[in-house]
């Protein structure tokens, strides 16, 4: 069940130096790439290989490309960063990502209120309605932010 979403705001959590428990025994697998508009792509296609070795495709792996792609997109244009480092960690129900950008834009990320004829501005209305649930916190040095979303393994329809 997806907790209520009031405005697609994101929710804080801890900065992830502080995290314990079950996630230490799933390693979490990161890429840097350059904040460019033209890295977006490459930043899909290094996700799809690592769901692909841990056995995650089809509907699942598609909704987290997307998410993804949001998430690195609303980077490079809001953050002023000039290096970007994507996160996965897949566990046996759940996959997280995260997206880490050095922090040097005006405000946290938050859904807008796009008008019908505008191009963009609905980014994080589809994280928020593909993921289970998103967020944002500080990073754990201090410099930057973390941009996550968690998706069930599960197809959406319970079912492949």
């Amino acid at each position: 069940m997806r907790p209520e979403v009031t405005g697609a705001q994101p929710r804080r959590e801890p900065a992830a130096g502080s995290r314990t428990g079950p996630r230490a025994h799933n390693p979490m697998d990161v890429f840097h790439l350059p904040a460019l508009g033209a890295c977006v792509a490459e930043a899909r296609r290094r996700l799809r290989t690592l769901l692909a070795a841990r056995g995650v495709e089809g509907e699942v792996g598609d909704d987290a490309g997307l998410i993804l792609s949001e998430l690195f997109t609303n980077a490079v244009r809001y953050s002023d960063s000039t290096r970007i480092a994507c996160a996965l960690r897949v566990t046996t129900h759940l996959l997280r990502l995260e997206v880490a950008d050095q922090g040097r834009g005006a405000s946290e990320p938050h859904a807008k209120d796009a008008a019908f004829d505008e191009e963009g501005g609905r980014g994080l209305l589809l994280v928020d309605a593909l993921a289970q649930t998103w967020g944002v916190h500080p990073c754990a040095d201090g410099h930057g932010r973390v941009v996550w979303a968690v998706l069930s393994r599960e197809p959406r329809g319970g079912q492949d």
